[in-house]
């Protein structure tokens, strides 16, 4: 388990009193199968943030990096049907590596989180044609390419809509450094 992970999990249980465990029990109770679904129950009637929401969603129906036999699956499973976007994906992940020795990557079912102190992008293949990059830069316009998330994802700020290789050009590493660099 990554460290951002379990900081999570110890401040869940601050925050509401319960374990992580006790929350997957009242989330199986509750009979919601969705992840939306679930996300949406924790934040209305528990009044969770979605950071918080979208761990323990994850946590209840397995579908994270830790709770993967091998997380390496995760990246494979999502990529099945759309191996033309894994090179994009190889070659954003080598160079997010380089920004620094903290970057976290974390596989999930459909995305892959990377983190610092906290999450700082994310990468899905959305399409059978595009690669989303969603990105979390604060005091930033959109701007060319880079476009407000809108319903993307609620944990990003801004996506960039990657199709072939070149879109991953040296002004999406200028961005993605930007992210890494306000996330520590």
């Amino acid at each position: 388990m990554e460290q951002a992970e379990k900081t999570m999990i110890e401040n869940l249980h601050k925050n509401t009193g319960k374990t992580l465990e006790q929350w997957i029990g009242i989330v199986k109770e509750s009979g919601l199968t969705k992840h939306g679904e679930v996300i949406k129950f924790l934040k209305e009637s528990h009044g969770f943030t979605h950071g918080f929401a979208n761990l323990v969603a994850h946590k209840a129906k397995g579908s994270d990096a830790g709770s993967a036999d091998n997380p390496d699956n995760l990246i494979a499973k999502q990529y099945q049907g759309k191996e033309n976007l894994r090179p994009i994906y190889d070659h954003l992940i080598g160079n997010i590596r380089a920004l620094g020795a903290d970057v976290e990557i974390a596989p999930k079912n459909a995305y892959v989180s990377l983190r610092r102190k906290k999450q700082f992008a994310l990468l899905q293949p959305s399409t059978k044609t595009r690669l989303d990059l969603g990105l979390n830069i604060k005091d930033q316009s959109p701007e060319g390419k880079l476009e407000a998330s809108g319903s993307f994802n609620a944990m990003c700020t801004h996506r960039v809509r990657l199709e072939h290789m070149e879109d991953a050009d040296a002004q999406v590493m200028v961005w993605l450094k930007k992210a890494y660099d306000q996330a520590g």
